[in-house]
């Protein structure tokens, strides 16, 4: 017994009717140019009849301005920043993943971060993701993962810890002389 869904074979798809899927495709969900290529070669005729289809495909979509790397890239790093909260080197290895060329990934990476403050981007993102402040080495360790996971650099997540940290001492001192006067 299979755990998982089987491949149901379908009947490959003509330059026509691969144009209209890839135009559905990109509808749904902005993709880059090898993630298209690969669901329409998956779809397409097997041979080079197929390859020569994909590639029309392709060209005719980058023609009729559909289909970018660059304005993906751009669109991508921009909600990344936005709405995950990530350092640069994460999304820098997201835009890898999907195939887009280093010199596009370089200039990209650069004009968005541009005029950043990488440390407001570390409390912004602990904020989104409700990470509490560390109160002993091993929760200092886990933020110290999630925020080297999520791309931010060193020096960025070392000086916010430590920001962190005399703010608690603060608060801490703060909270005794309170009690103190109370008494």
């Amino acid at each position: 017994m299979a755990f998982g869904r089987q491949r149901v074979s379908r009947t490959p798809l003509d330059r026509d009717q691969l144009m209209e899927y890839a135009l559905k495709s990109l509808g749904a969900r902005m993709q880059s140019v090898r993630d298209l290529r690969r669901k329409l070669i998956d779809r397409a005729e097997p041979g080079p009849s197929g390859a020569e289809a994909v590639d029309w495909v392709l060209a005719k979509l980058q023609e009729l301005r559909y289909l970018s790397d660059d304005r993906f890239a751009a669109d991508f790093t921009r909600l990344r920043q936005e709405n995950r909260s990530f350092g640069r080197r994460r999304v820098q290895q997201d835009l890898q993943a999907k195939g887009i060329a280093s010199e596009v990934i370089q200039t990209t990476l650069d004009e968005a971060y541009e005029g950043v403050d990488e440390q407001a981007l570390v409390r912004q993102h602990l904020e989104r993701r409700r990470i509490p402040p560390p109160t002993d080495e091993k929760s200092t360790a886990r933020v110290l993962r999630r925020l080297t996971a999520a791309g931010f650099s060193s020096k960025a997540i070392f000086a916010v810890l430590r920001s962190l940290k005399s703010g608690e001492q603060a608060l801490d001192r703060a909270e005794a002389d309170a009690s103190d006067d109370l008494a």
